[in-house]
């Protein structure tokens, strides 16, 4: 090719270009025709190089009619347009040319598919299902994992509505991708499973695939080992919901970001859906190219918080109705209590105070709980319990602790109520709704109309205020 042909084709495809960046949005625009490189002119027949047989494909049906027009535009009625596609045979590249019509190609016979299937050979699995049929894709889900078994929380709220709307239309909610990031522990493996054991159940047409980032990672690299990195990609391709879990385990791993940025490309432009989970948002991921981190940002970042004192006490209630066992409500609440960080270890300390149980004959209770506990966390400070502050504040004011339960206006017993409630709320993890159960049975709004209270007294009060401060120093000695 001489440089006068080179620099002819180069400029009728860069004068293309123009013309095309002004039809298409800028994404379409830097995904599909940024990485065409223009090869030869003879004539009225230009030809491109294009990347694979997808891409091709994907061309031919979608921009057929926009890339004709321009070609004539440039060239005169007689141009064409032909491509030259790499395809990766045995390791060797050998280019082939295909000529496009000069009307558009019909819609895909299999939409299902939605990726080649003509490559003559059988594309190969990387969970190594021989023969490769899309049914016969193993999700790698674990049934477990559903909607039902997942507890929801002030902390997961948003997260698991996300998760539930997109199981039920996936690829059909602006939540695309999903990204799903938390604490170690605090359940996104499992609401990203559920996402996809839900989409199983209600579209039994879609192939859904969950996907360690780790797994993938290593798959990748026994592609390129085994000169098999076009049978990956197309495998990846076939997947109408992909969960990949972990992605900020793709930090600094330059290939591996490149290929998931083809698959990411093509499955969201194909309207099929993505589901991601990472320890931390994407604002946040070190290692990652800016184009991949803002492709992570097109739909929706959900957190998942550390659930609070009442969450845990129903996540471990729940695991408790599952497994068909009960235990005294102070034990539940003291594991809830002590274990505030993490949800797996917190099922963990559940599984080993019953095994210790079982095993060792021991009776269930709290110094059994303690122990179990000490395994899970580096310590566990001295706890104040609220039984505890309403014994020292009674004791303080001459009030019988039974008092404080009983539904009388006594100024005295009022008074001692209100400040148990006040130091409670402060010196404990336990959320104004356990507060007020000790209380009586009140409501959390009375523990915040008492807290105010006492707040306002000690403004006014000068003895109010000392005898509120000699009882906060008497409490935190009693942890200290």
């Amino acid at each position: 090719m001489t440089n006068t042909t080179s620099n002819t084709c180069e400029l009728v495809w860069d004068n293309c270009l123009k013309i095309i960046k002004d039809n298409v949005n800028a994404q379409s625009y830097k995904t599909w025709f940024e990485p065409i490189k223009p090869v030869k002119l003879e004539g009225s027949i230009l030809t491109i190089q294009v990347p694979s047989q997808f891409f091709y494909e994907w061309l031919e049906e979608h921009y057929v009619s926009l890339l004709r027009k321009t070609i004539k535009r440039e060239l005169g009625n007689d141009a064409r347009l032909e491509y030259q596609i790499i395809v990766d045979n045995n390791s060797n590249h050998n280019p082939y040319t295909i000529n496009i019509p000069t009307y558009a190609a019909p819609a895909s016979k299999n939409p299902d598919v939605a990726a080649p299937l003509v490559l003559g050979t059988p594309i190969k699995n990387p969970f190594i299902i021989p023969g490769l049929k899309k049914v016969n894709i193993d999700s790698q889900l674990n049934n477990a994992y559903t909607f039902d078994s997942y507890v929801e929380g002030d902390c997961n709220r948003l997260a698991r509505s996300a998760g539930y709307a997109v199981a039920s239309k996936p690829g059909g909610t602006s939540f695309n991708p999903l990204v799903i990031y938390g604490g170690v522990g605090l359940g996104k493996t499992h609401l990203a499973q559920a996402i996809g054991n839900m989409v199983k159940q209600n579209f039994s047409n879609k192939t859904v695939l969950f996907v360690p980032s780790e797994k993938f990672t290593n798959q990748f690299i026994d592609a390129l080992k085994n000169n098999g990195v076009n049978d990956f990609i197309h495998f990846y391709q076939l997947i109408d919901v992909l969960i990949v879990d972990d992605i900020q385990f793709f930090a600094n791993k330059d290939r591996t970001q490149d290929i998931f940025f083809h698959i990411f490309n093509h499955l969201h432009q194909s309207g099929k859906q993505l589901v991601l989970t990472s320890d931390r948002p994407p604002r946040d991921l070190e290692g990652m190219e800016e184009r991949l981190l803002s492709r992570f940002k097109w739909g929706l970042s959900a957190d998942l918080g550390t659930p609070d004192f009442e969450t845990r006490i129903a996540i471990l209630e729940k695991k408790m109705y599952n497994d068909g066992i009960d235990l005294p409500r102070e034990v539940v609440e003291f594991v809830a209590y002590n274990i505030s960080n993490n949800i797996r270890e917190l099922e963990g300390a559940l599984i080993s105070l019953l095994a210790q149980a079982s095993l060792n004959r021991k009776e269930i209770d709290v110094e059994l709980a303690k122990k179990i506990v000490k395994n899970f966390v580096k310590s566990i400070s001295r706890e104040v319990s609220i039984d505890y502050i309403q014994k020292a504040v009674c004791e303080y004011f001459s009030v019988q602790p039974d008092k404080l339960k009983e539904k009388t206006r006594k100024r005295s017993v009022v008074q001692a109520r209100q400040l148990s409630m006040y130091l409670a709320k402060n010196f404990t993890k336990n959320s104004l709704k356990v507060i007020g159960r000790h209380f009586g049975g009140r409501d959390h709004s009375t523990v915040i109309h008492s807290c105010q209270a006492v707040k306002d007294m000690m403004d006014t009060d000068k003895d109010f205020r000392e005898s509120v401060v000699e009882l906060e120093k008497k409490i935190q000695l009693s942890i200290s």
